[in-house]
């Protein structure tokens, strides 16, 4: 994943020089505010006190939304710091290695978007978000902690969003949205959760994914344009702020998605009438079933594919 500006990226060159290539970029060396030197463990835990929090607790590293290997508990957010930041825990709801995750949500996590000037007033005004975007076209800030060896499945988002690192270190591996075809998927989310093992037996066609991959230092901000897939490892405890905004006209989006992961309205329309067209092929016997489908395959190549991807 290329890196830009180690003094910083003004808002008119990001706008300029890497927001047009629709590729992700490590953005090094931004103002983002004193919460890079202020947030150590203390703080944190102190900062907001005993604000109940709901969170992810998993006893394996590698969490899998598809399988749900893990469990919602809640805790006061100052607790959860704490045990957040242990590798061995003396007080736990698994096992005494379990992994946390915390993602912010809205008060009304059905309702409310996330966003950490509202969930965490205090926190918040430690924090300088870039703002290469217009306001109205903000869409929500997610604090995102982590446990040390914690890995997130490998998932898509339909808004572009920084992932800002504000303390600790964290890998992610991405893969670009013409390697659909390879990544076995679920919704949003891939089926292959080893990224470094994968077992090709069972998903042979994921070899042909390529990888893209970097490393976030405290104070790096990540550039990840939407439908672009990402998995993320913590390599150690640490806290990331991830600031989602809406590329598209806000009408393309859906009124519901409070989580920035649903599909636009468009798509979603698209894709049902898709699973009516093949429904109906169904009245067709087998041979005259795969003639049609195949010819139905060209013609979205042809309509819909683009042709300048390199």
């Amino acid at each position: 994943v290329p890196v830009a500006g180690l003094g910083g990226v003004t808002r008119e060159r990001f706008l300029r020089d890497v927001y047009p290539q629709r590729k992700p970029v490590v953005l090094k060396g931004m103002e983002l505010g004193a919460c890079t030197t202020k947030w150590t463990v203390d703080y944190l835990s102190q900062a907001e006190g005993s604000k109940e929090v709901k969170i992810h607790v998993s006893a394996v590293p590698q969490m899998d939304f598809l399988s749900k290997n893990f469990v919602y508990r809640t805790l006061p957010f100052d607790v959860f710091i704490r045990r957040a930041a242990e590798v061995k825990h003396k007080e736990y709801f698994l096992s005494e290695d379990e992994k946390y995750y915390l993602r912010s949500v809205g008060e009304d996590a059905r309702k409310d978007i996330a966003d950490i000037r509202k969930q965490f007033p205090i926190l918040a005004e430690d924090v300088q978000v870039p703002e290469y975007f217009e306001k109205e076209q903000f869409f929500s800030s997610v604090f995102r902690i982590s446990s040390a060896g914690l890995q997130l499945w490998t998932h898509y988002d339909v808004m572009d969003n920084f992932l800002i690192q504000v303390t600790g270190r964290k890998r992610v591996v991405l893969y670009s949205p013409r390697d659909v075809p390879y990544l076995y998927l679920s919704g949003t989310k891939s089926e292959v959760l080893d990224v470094d093992n994968p077992d090709f037996e069972k998903y042979p066609l994921f070899a042909k994914a390529k990888r893209y991959q970097c490393y976030l230092e405290a104070g790096d901000v990540l550039f990840i344009p939407a439908m672009w897939f990402h998995n993320v490892i913590s390599e150690e405890f640490g806290v990331a702020v991830n600031v989602f905004w809406k590329h598209l006209p806000a009408e393309c989006y859906d009124k519901s998605d409070t989580y920035g992961n649903k599909d636009p309205m468009a798509a979603s329309r698209a894709i049902q009438i898709l699973d009516r067209a093949l429904k109906t092929l169904e009245e067709l016997p087998e041979e005259y079933r795969d003639f049609y489908a195949r010819r139905m395959v060209l013609r979205i190549q042809e309509k819909a594919y683009r042709n300048d991807y390199g």
